[in-house]
């Protein structure tokens, strides 16, 4: 990251995939109502942080679930809804074979892969899709194209691995970070905060 900047980082809201906790990774699935409850409370919450806007980048994933997000963010602080641009490397992690699955089938469906998660969930790869470490070099690539300070609405793996980068969180314990939908995350140099 170039510079000193600031990411007011923003996660999705709610999918009825997230309420079951099935895997979404990239499949694009929609925001419920409580998703898009979630994004007009963190555009408010994102109003009382920022003075102005003028001066912030707004990025999303590109899929629909974070692209809604972001307009219901925009529309919160008054913004245009569509004036945000995305980028492809803000996508989340890709979990392969796995998406669809509850967490809960993983045992039966694939025993093998499970067990492999289990005993490296950082380096573990499924079968078509990304390991944490993948997706860490991916965000890690995007966040140096960042120039300036950045209004972000993206996945929870891409917040895992920004905060495990940012703040050299061991990599055994960035896929268990918390991932809330329903706060916003300011990220500094070597400090995080909620909100």
């Amino acid at each position: 990251m170039r510079g000193a900047r600031t990411i007011y980082f923003i996660r999705h809201g709610e999918t009825d995939w997230n309420a079951a906790r099935r895997l979404q990774g990239q499949t694009d699935i929609s925001l419920n109502d409580t998703g898009r409850q979630q994004a007009a409370r963190n555009g408010h919450v994102l109003r009382q942080l920022l003075p102005n806007f003028e001066d912030l980048d707004f990025v999303a994933s590109p899929l629909s679930r974070t692209r809604e997000t972001m307009e219901i963010v925009r529309k919160s602080v008054g913004l245009e809804p569509a004036g945000y641009r995305t980028d492809p490397r803000l996508r989340e992690i890709c979990f392969g074979h796995w998406e669809g699955f509850t967490w809960s089938e993983l045992p039966e469906r694939d025993p093998e892969g499970y067990e492999a998660r289990l005993a490296d969930p950082f380096n573990w790869r499924p079968r078509g899709g990304e390991s944490y470490r993948d997706l860490m070099e991916r965000i890690v690539g995007w966040l140096e194209s960042l120039e300036g300070n950045a209004v972000v609405v993206s996945h929870g793996g891409v917040s895992r691995v920004l905060r495990g980068h940012l703040l050299g969180i061991d990599p055994s314990e960035v896929p268990f970070l918390e991932v809330p939908q329903d706060k916003v995350l300011v990220l500094r140099p070597g400090e995080i905060s909620w909100h």
